[in-house]
């Protein structure tokens, strides 16, 4: 039986759109899991921008918050970024805590993520 990862990516011409399809992301196998197959789609396809939609998440553990700055290194290596969209209040005071909320760009859900990067 294989890993699940609880992760969709959809690509969009050079964007990709991470969507997290559970409530909680707390399962550190998983998140492993879902960090592995995210590097893998980013080293094959090059995007120059990676949506993560949250719009269905209601917890986050901090490994989370490690998997997403890891794909931001990655992606910065070739002037890349990575937005987040449809966060829960609740779940962006994090990003806000950890002062996070200065090096993302977010947006209420992924189509006007998508277009904004459409527009840049």
């Amino acid at each position: 039986m294989g890993k699940k990862s609880d992760i969709m990516i959809i690509r969009d011409k050079s964007s990709a759109i991470v969507t997290f399809m559970t409530e909680t992301i707390s399962n550190a196998e998983r998140i492993t899991t879902a960090s592995e197959e995210i590097h893998a789609f980013v080293e094959e396809h090059h995007p120059e921008k990676v949506i993560f939609d949250f719009a269905k998440v209601k917890f986050f553990s901090s490994l989370v918050l490690g998997l997403i700055l890891g794909v931001r290194a990655k992606l910065e290596a070739d002037n890349g970024e990575v937005l987040i969209s449809a966060i829960d209040p609740q779940l962006y005071r994090v990003f806000k805590i950890t002062n996070l909320d200065k090096i993302f760009r977010f947006f209420p859900d992924a189509e006007s993520a998508l277009g904004s990067v459409r527009a840049d």
